[in-house]
């Protein structure tokens, strides 16, 4: 298997499949892969059709199957030092690098080079392949939705995010949002005659940055989280075109990554209140300038659950009997999980990797993921 499975990994490490562009070629050589075993793909696409989710059922249709789930999509390797071709599979030092190694595409390869074993199984598995993961989960919930609603009721969901082979099992969820004020320009010495959109914006800000401090303050020291608490970060700022013009716009962008004990939605209310009050205060002044809010992407979290199916069935393929894992970033599994699938993530390589230039995945951890795929198939035999 291990030879199929390097071969597989090198092809999909050949798709520039950065978030951004299409992910078609690489479904498709997917859908082609499984079509020569038998397997009927089925796509969803987004809404202008230029990327699409794909899931497929492999071996019996009965429930009680298992979803492997993986994302297509990988984050950009502009102006990053690589030592090597980042879409080229690198071997060297016991590593193979290349964007995606590890984030996530030795999961999906290994996977597929499973097919064959999986198709003996008496119980299927249901692969799942999304779209922009790496920009706020946007593409698996339609899949989710279609898996839930057309296929017999699978048992559960195994999210292959790069954990070491470790059972990780909760997360924390993200809501990303977009904040564009608009005010009126004007000379800097009238300031009198305009409004400057900065101003406000870095009001707003300074209010952002007072709340991310008091979440800090407030840190439940039992969480399995770290940090133990809800968390704010403005990632994003433009604003202004020039120091003696009163900027006319000014844009930033927020994200609030909240673990399952925490309602993202209560602890921003205070602050979307502030807004509507100065957008009214501003249009008042101008009748052009205000506030805009938008919300970019909202991804729950993953909660840890007693007797969890998943992750009871995981344990007994890694043999991982030390304590679950509880992870700070957002996945897919948390979407899983809101569709009532019992979920947990696990999957070869180091999450310290990812997103990194010469991004790699250790040759010994690639083998440990597909002798995991070699006992999940096992078990369904």
């Amino acid at each position: 298997m291990l030879a199929q499975a390097k071969d597989i990994f090198k092809t999909l490490i050949a798709f520039d499949t950065t978030s951004r562009d299409s992910n078609l070629a690489f479904i498709n050589w997917v859908a082609e892969y499984l079509h020569g075993h038998g397997i009927t793909s089925h796509l969803v696409h987004n809404d202008i059709g230029n990327k699409a989710n794909l899931y497929a059922s492999i071996g019996p249709l009965v429930e009680g199957g298992i979803i492997l789930s993986g994302h297509s999509d990988v984050v950009p390797v502009d102006g990053q030092d690589w030592h090597s071709n980042p879409f080229i599979l690198t071997e060297k030092d016991g590593k193979y690098f290349g964007r995606g190694t590890c984030d996530m595409k030795a999961f999906i390869a290994l996977a597929l080079a499973a097919v064959p074993m999986f198709k003996l199984g008496q119980r299927p598995i249901h692969l799942a392949i999304s779209y922009d993961e790496e920009v706020g989960c946007k593409g698996a919930p339609a899949m989710i939705a279609q898996i839930a609603d057309k296929l017999p009721r699978p048992a559960m969901a195994i999210i292959g995010e790069p954990s070491m082979m470790r059972v990780i099992n909760g997360h924390k969820g993200i809501m990303v949002h977009e904040v564009n004020v608009y005010g009126h320009e004007a000379h800097s010495s009238l300031t009198h005659l305009g409004l400057s959109a900065n101003m406000v914006a870095v009001e707003l800000m300074h209010d952002l940055a007072e709340l991310a401090r008091t979440l800090w303050e407030n840190a439940d020291v039992e969480s399995p989280f770290m940090p133990p608490h809800s968390t704010l970060t403005i990632g994003e700022i433009q604003g202004g075109t020039a120091t003696n013009i009163l900027a006319r716009h000014c844009r930033f962008a927020f994200d609030l990554r909240s673990p399952p004990s925490d309602n993202p939605s209560e602890i921003l209310a205070p602050f979307f209140a502030k807004c509507a009050a100065l957008d009214t205060e501003m249009a008042a002044a101008f009748p052009n300038c205000g506030i805009k809010i938008t919300q970019i992407s909202a991804t729950p979290p993953l909660s840890p659950t007693a007797n969890n199916v998943a992750e009871e069935f995981v344990r007994s393929l890694t043999g991982d009997n030390e304590a679950a894992i509880a992870a700070s970033y957002a996945a897919e599994a948390g979407q899983f999980q809101a569709a009532g699938f019992p979920s947990v993530i696990c999957g070869p390589g180091s999450i310290e990797q990812a997103h990194q230039p010469n991004e790699f995945i250790a040759v010994d951890q690639f083998e440990r993921g597909a002798k995991f795929m070699e006992k999940l198939a096992a078990a369904l035999a």
